[in-house]
């Protein structure tokens, strides 16, 4: 029989994933590689419920699974070591675990890379480990273009404005990936599990200055704090050398927000490495910092005509116009994952700060394997 190898977390082991090991059994015998707890930690930024042993366990048990093991290496690709050791025929993973780099070490290696489609059996409801945790509707958020614009020292060079989109908690995203986990682990602090009523432009204020005290040797941008509460699309406008934006336009048209959801996928990167900073080697300019106001207010007028070739231009406009002031934000891998992008994208840009992360691809036309998103709307 073929053999069959899959990894993941597995943490309170739920019918979902007993009907993906059932998929992957149909192909072969199945070989299952567990993340560490120290692995989970440092992707998810938060502790797995059960142990990596009690999570072996419970692994070991299913009658699908031949065998199981703790993957002995770090990262999203903590299996290396243990694929190159089992030398199995196919690697199988779920939707939302997809990446570049698996697809790409499956190349290397000469292994099949299959994408299961996360059918549930039956008329079992389709399950996922984030669903069963005490449910949070705190949303996260990405910035279209403008980005580093809400930091002082890049719009004292040049105003202009950051767009930004509330998205749905549908994935638990990776911690350093340009999602804004960070402040989203602060509202959750705040809020636990939901935005509360009332002025939300307060409310954004208030995370942000939770998020950043008196004192702070780094203070994270506005930006952040605004895209995860504003719901829809948001135009934040910041004067020169301010933290706070001077104009905040929220748009929130249904028409226009289900367009842009159509068209907005999600290409997972590793996340940034720890210690890893994108703000050194940086070349901020007036040029520079106004090339990238420019992008962004292209593709807001852009995103309003519903006019999708100039939003992909915009976007890419406006991540080589950040990625011209801050380099460190492309990254080899980074930029062997832009290399193979389709011809047929119209834009794309890095998630957040760069480094790693999710690559953000505006497209016509379905990209298999990517995550989709929904944006929030209320």
């Amino acid at each position: 029989m073929k053999k069959i190898f899959v990894s993941g977390c597995y943490d309170m082991l739920h019918s979902g994933h007993v009907a993906f090991f059932e998929e992957a059994a149909a192909l072969g015998e199945v070989y299952v590689g567990i993340g560490s707890d120290k692995t989970i930690r440092e992707l998810k930024g938060r502790s797995t419920i059960n142990t990596e042993q009690e999570r072996l366990y419970m692994v070991k048990a299913l009658k699908t699974v031949k065998e199981a093991w703790v993957n002995r290496g770090s990262g999203v690709l903590d299996f290396r070591e243990d694929i190159i050791r089992i030398q199995p025929d196919i690697l199988f993973v779920n939707e939302d675990g997809h990446s570049y780099e698996k697809e790409k070490l499956c190349e290397e290696l000469g292994i099949e890379y299959r994408i299961s489609k996360r059918i549930p059996h039956g008329n079992l409801p389709v399950r996922s480990t984030t669903s069963l945790r005490s449910e949070c509707l705190i949303p996260y958020r990405i910035d279209l273009a403008g980005g580093w614009l809400d930091q002082p020292y890049v719009s004292k060079f040049h105003p202009g404005p950051v767009i930004t989109i509330s998205i749905n908690p549908d994935y638990n995203f990776n911690d350093r990936s340009g999602m804004s986990t960070s402040t989203r682990k602060k509202a959750i602090e705040l809020w636990q599990t939901d935005i509360p009523e009332g002025d939300k432009e307060k409310l954004a204020k208030m995370l942000f200055c939770y998020e950043n005290p008196p004192g702070s040797a780094y203070v994270s941008g506005s930006q952040d704090s605004l895209g995860i509460v504003l719901p829809g699309l948001n135009y934040l406008w910041y004067p020169s050398g301010a933290f706070w934006p001077e104009k905040i336009i929220n748009e929130q048209t249904a028409a226009t927000l289900d367009w842009l959801e159509e068209r907005i996928y999600l290409l997972a990167i590793q996340p940034r490495e720890y210690g890893f900073s994108v703000t050194d080697h940086t070349d901020i300019t007036v040029q520079k910092a106004k090339n990238l106001s420019i992008a962004a207010d292209q593709l807001w007028e852009a995103v309003l005509r519903r006019d999708a070739k100039s939003v992909g231009d915009a976007m890419t406009a406006s991540f080589r116009a950040q990625t011209a002031m801050f380099p460190n934000m492309i990254t080899p891998v980074v930029e062997e994952t832009i290399s193979e992008i389709p011809d047929d994208v119209l834009g794309y840009k890095l998630s957040g700060a760069g480094g790693g992360g999710y690559l953000v691809l505006f497209s016509e036309k379905e990209i298999p394997n990517a995550l989709r998103i929904r944006i929030r709307k209320n």
